[in-house]
């Protein structure tokens, strides 16, 4: 072997092992973010704050020569720093809400007032409470006969009933569908709090009484989903349920909730699927032409890509991945976040000034547009300098791969930067399936949608739900089909 051949090989091994080195460099990296994801998961803070400094400098930019010979007199002056502790004035006691019931006390003194005479009075209010409260709500309808003896009698028709022959009130059956779907309470610790009234409720009948309500409530949640249909703007997220299945020996069914929310109209919709393809959200869709807004899932890939859809990605998804890249490129990461916080800072000013769509847009075309294009051009140029699989290389490649989807929030002023709003309405889901674990069939997840769908409707409508459930339940079934508007939530009272 000739002494060329020999550098050459040499040359060639130099090489794999330096790409060895690289990919491993790249791989304990991975692990590394692993580990530290892993860790803030388990006993980090949830919240992804982040604060630029004052006044912080470019990461990057040079510093000019005025600027650091400014820097090296501060740092040699000494800075004396006097804190001051301010307290803080008391709040006050709380307003109490002027509609309460007011069971007043009247405590006399212990001497003999015989010959005294009562000059005024101390009165103090205390907010109070009565646990459980039940009652008998007896219904009587006077029967009437003809003094004659001949004719029919006359009888008040017995008024609607949620569970006909059954023993609940519609008030009853609210309190319980509120436990389970907005607190979170399964129905056995609903049993147990009855029982400590001396309630006794079997469990067939109380899952009885919950399946006939929502299977009532499903008509207007059918009219709910022909709505959806009629958006032109709708974001799309979805979550797990645990599903007990017979299929399914020793362990449960994964099942998704699918929500959908229009921000402009306020309509939101639950719907269960038994898997997480996108032929699901095809099918619920397969009408719908406008904007949607998605997050990187590429099961909406599809449906996002037919005519007539202009698809949007969320920032907020963008930024969470320069957010968890800040452990292995805090300086890069930390730049991309004070981009994104730029952004996030103009959507804040059009809503102080309480912008139109219009203004909005113009807006933004004025202010963001030029930091989205300087952004992107950063992003391009980094991205060639980072290792392609460490936390930082991921962020880039995930924000160049939907920056042109994230951008199309600048077309419309009524489009949102983000899908945080249809997150935060799949929030509840997450805290009842860490107390009710599972629900019982396929079936049973479904009707937990539709109670779900019109919960979130009212915290949105800012409706009390309580009120919202027993005027429907009491009054759909005599409600015209024509007039099923009028019983949504953010109709309510109107």
């Amino acid at each position: 072997m000739t002494t060329e051949q020999e550098n050459a090989l040499l040359k060639e091994r130099i090489a794999a092992l330096e790409n060895t080195v690289q990919n491993q460099q790249a791989e304990l990296a991975r692990r590394d973010d692993l580990i530290r994801r892993i860790q803030q998961m388990l006993f980090g803070q949830k919240r992804e704050r982040f604060e630029q400094p004052a006044n912080q400098l470019d990461l990057f930019a040079p510093v000019s020569e005025p600027v650091k010979q400014e820097l090296e007199e501060q740092a040699a002056e000494q800075i004396t720093v006097t804190y001051t502790r301010q307290k803080q004035a008391h709040p006050g006691r709380c307003e109490m809400p002027a509609n309460l019931e007011v069971v007043e006390t009247i405590i006399e003194p212990d001497c003999d007032t015989a010959d005294m005479v009562c000059v005024g009075e101390e009165v103090s209010d205390k907010l109070g409470y009565q646990p459980e409260r039940f009652y008998i709500e007896r219904t009587i309808r006077r029967k009437y006969a003809p003094k004659s003896g001949e004719g029919a009698f006359a009888i008040a028709p017995m008024p609607e009933q949620v569970i006909e022959k059954g023993i609940p009130t519609a008030n009853l059956l609210v309190q319980i569908l509120i436990d389970k779907y907005v607190d979170h309470l399964p129905l056995y610790r609903i049993r147990q709090r009855f029982a400590r009234s001396n309630i006794i409720i079997p469990e067939s009948t109380i899952d009885g009484w919950v399946k006939t309500c929502l299977e009532r409530l499903e008509i207007l949640y059918n009219y709910c989903k022909g709505l959806l249909e009629a958006q032109t703007y709708l974001q799309v997220d979805e979550t797990t349920i645990k599903v007990q299945d017979p299929k399914v020996k020793g362990d449960t069914h994964l099942g998704y909730y699918w929500a959908y929310h229009a921000p402009i109209t306020l309509l939101v919709l639950f719907e269960y699927k038994p898997g997480r393809g996108g032929k699901h959200v095809w099918e619920t869709l397969k009408k719908f032409f406008g904007y949607l807004q998605t997050d990187g899932y590429a099961g909406y890939n599809q449906i996002a890509a037919r005519d007539g859809i202009v698809h949007l990605a969320c920032l907020a998804h963008i930024r969470r991945k320069f957010f968890d890249a800040q452990n292995n490129d805090k300086a890069r990461a930390q730049k991309a976040l004070v981009y994104i916080q730029k952004l996030y800072a103009i959507e804040d000013k059009a809503t102080e000034m309480q912008l139109t769509a219009d203004e909005r847009k113009e807006l933004r075309l004025t202010e963001s547009l030029p930091i989205i294009n300087e952004m992107a051009k950063w992003i391009a140029a980094e991205n060639k300098l980072v290792l392609p699989k460490s936390a930082i290389g991921k962020a880039f490649l995930y924000a160049i791969e939907r920056w042109e989807e994230m951008s199309n929030y600048l077309l419309d002023g009524n489009l949102l930067i983000d899908n945080n709003l249809i997150e935060n309405q799949i929030r509840p889901i997450a805290l009842g399936r860490k107390n009710y674990l599972f629900a019982g069939s396929h079936e049973a997840a479904q009707r937990a949608a539709i109670i779900y769908t019109f919960m979130a409707q009212c915290k949105l409508a800012k409706v009390n739900p309580n009120e919202w459930l027993a005027y429907v339940l009491t009054n759909l079934q005599n409600t015209k089909i024509n007039q099923l508007e009028k019983l949504l939530p953010k109709n309510f009272g109107k």
